[in-house]
């Protein structure tokens, strides 16, 4: 199946939110927007039934410990209440969203949702493993769900301010408000929780998750999932770091080396700890990555981005596969190889799930077309909800790796107009 997607960047219209990027044409200096939703044409052409509307809960008492976003606004989180079997368990879903590297991006940041709540949507739908209806989240639909918004443009993980640029980098700050404020709202009694997140809020949820842990007794299930936050080290095509010189200011700016892991930086620069793939060996709790082994965001930012391809020669590859030629599907399959590679100890532990689907995609738990729908993408003949529902219940251990493209039928491929 294949999505069509508008060429404008919007705001986030509809439940069905894809990933697109927004570039710029000089430096990743100028890099402004990270990563921005444009709203899904042409999924179905039957009617949808309406999702369920959460609104805006602001955290009043962020403010006393200067846990702000980069406007100094108050962060905020949407909630719906679980019930029945699902009354103590919780499921924290972190916003994706990009990030911030200098000065610059963080002030045009701030005037927008991802860096003040005075432009949050008042309203978010919930869908995919957020969505309350059985039919289309069969795990976790009673469950307590909590989207908590990103403001800070580091992860959640930033501790820093620029007075002079008025810019608070409070990332850390607004993780541990948001959970303190959840643990008073019933969290705390949790039996079963899971922290989840979508690309930044992906990667945020690795950095996060042993943390997590440690807000629970031991006799609380906990577990993490990371959707599209598997961000590779990789060599982009013109032999360049574009991902990695991204990340070196966004840890630099907002000094999100305080709150990184130190069995990481005890022999790995700051800059290297921020990537997945020098976290995952020494996160203790069990952890999930469900990634696109061909992931549209890396794909558009990291691997080909305008100043990596002065002469476009990427340009029609990366808006649709179909286009891309054999030289540059090779490119991308040792790209593949090389996550892979990078998740290979990962797998080996019988705690942790996989799910590698062979698709050109990002971000497919919020969604409900790839969540879990009746031509959502495959593995080994299960929906990704099922796959994550059997390993975080221990129904059955999960390594779903798709073979090489174009094998997979199933995918719901991002094509850009």
């Amino acid at each position: 199946m294949k999505v069509n997607v508008a060429a404008m960047f919007v705001m986030m219209a509809a439940a069905l939110a894809v990933v697109v990027v927004a570039a710029n044409d000089e430096s990743m200096e100028n890099y402004e927007v990270a990563e921005a939703e444009a709203e899904a044409l042409g999924l179905d052409s039957q009617p949808q039934p309406q999702p369920l509307m959460v609104p805006l809960t602001l955290i009043p008492s962020a403010d006393s410990t200067g846990a702000v976003c980069l406007d100094g606004t108050l962060p905020g989180y949407h909630i719906h209440r679980g019930y029945g079997s699902g009354d103590n368990s919780w499921l924290i879903q972190l916003e994706g969203g990009g990030w911030c590297n200098s000065i610059r991006s963080c002030v045009y940041r701030k005037t927008t949702r991802r860096g003040s709540s005075h432009y949050m949507e008042k309203q978010l739908p919930f869908t995919g493993i957020l969505s309350d209806k059985p039919q289309d989240n069969p795990d976790f639909f009673n469950w307590n769900r909590v989207k908590l918004r990103y403001c800070d443009g580091a992860s959640f993980s930033g501790d820093s301010l620029n007075k002079d640029a008025q810019l608070n980098f409070r990332g850390q700050r607004i993780w541990l408000a948001a959970m303190e404020d959840l643990l008073s709202k019933g969290m705390k009694n949790a039996q079963q929780a899971l922290l989840s997140g979508c690309s930044a809020g992906g990667l945020a949820s690795i950095l996060h998750c042993d943390e997590f842990r440690d807000l629970f007794p031991q006799t609380t299930r906990v577990k993490c999932l990371s959707d599209a936050g598997f961000f590779l080290d990789a060599t982009d095509v013109s032999g360049g770091h574009t991902l990695r010189n991204l990340f070196a200011g966004v840890v630099s700016l907002q000094e999100v080396n305080k709150n990184l892991p130190q069995t990481c930086t005890n022999h790995l620069d700051p800059n290297s700890c921020f990537f997945p793939q020098n976290l995952i060996a020494n996160v203790k709790t069990p952890l999930f990555l469900l990634n696109a082994a061909y992931d549209a965001w890396q794909l558009q930012a990291s691997l080909a981005p305008p100043s990596a391809d002065p002469h476009g020669s990427w340009h029609e590859c990366k808006l649709n596969h179909a286009h891309c030629n054999s030289s540059q599907i090779q490119f991308l399959q040792d790209f593949r190889d090389q996550m892979l590679n990078a998740i290979r100890d990962f797998s080996a532990s019988s705690q942790n799930g996989l799910f590698i689907n062979s698709c050109f995609a990002h971000c497919q738990s919020e969604r409900q077309d790839t969540w879990f729908a009746d031509d959502s993408p495959l593995v080994g003949n299960k929906a990704i909800a099922v796959s994550v529902g059997d390993w975080y219940f221990d129904r059955v251990g999960v390594k779903a790796i798709d073979c090489a493209y174009p094998c997979d039928t199933t995918c719901h491929n991002l094509v850009f107009k």
